[in-house]
């Protein structure tokens, strides 16, 4: 048995086991408010998945190169060409406050 400390996961034999304090706790987290009912619905859940990613551990991945994606990667973006930008009244129309010139926001740094 081994448990990492700091881990709401308990890792015995293999298999990943979750309680229901342990979802309570994560809920809490996420300050998420749940059911006895959706508690134990997702207790259930992640247990399987915690299951599927301790399976999926067991596979043999040292002949596997690394990547950074699991699909091939193609610039999906359109070519950067200058145009004709927005004029400026027409962007600062419905800004809240302006100033003719510039958007006005709120300080944020003293």
């Amino acid at each position: 048995m081994h448990l990492a400390r700091g881990t709401a996961i308990l890792y015995l034999r293999g298999i990943m086991a979750l309680t229901e304090k342990e979802v309570r706790h994560v809920a809490m987290l996420g300050r998420l408010a749940l059911s006895d009912e959706e508690v134990h619905a997702f207790t259930s859940q992640l247990g399987a998945i915690l299951q599927y990613i301790d399976k999926l551990q067991q596979v043999d991945t040292s002949k596997v190169e690394p990547m950074i994606s699991a699909t091939a990667g193609e610039n999906v973006f359109r070519a950067d060409e200058p145009r004709p930008s927005l004029p400026r009244a027409e962007a600062l129309k419905s800004a809240p406050d302006h100033d003719d010139e510039f958007f006005r926001v709120p300080k944020v740094i003293e």
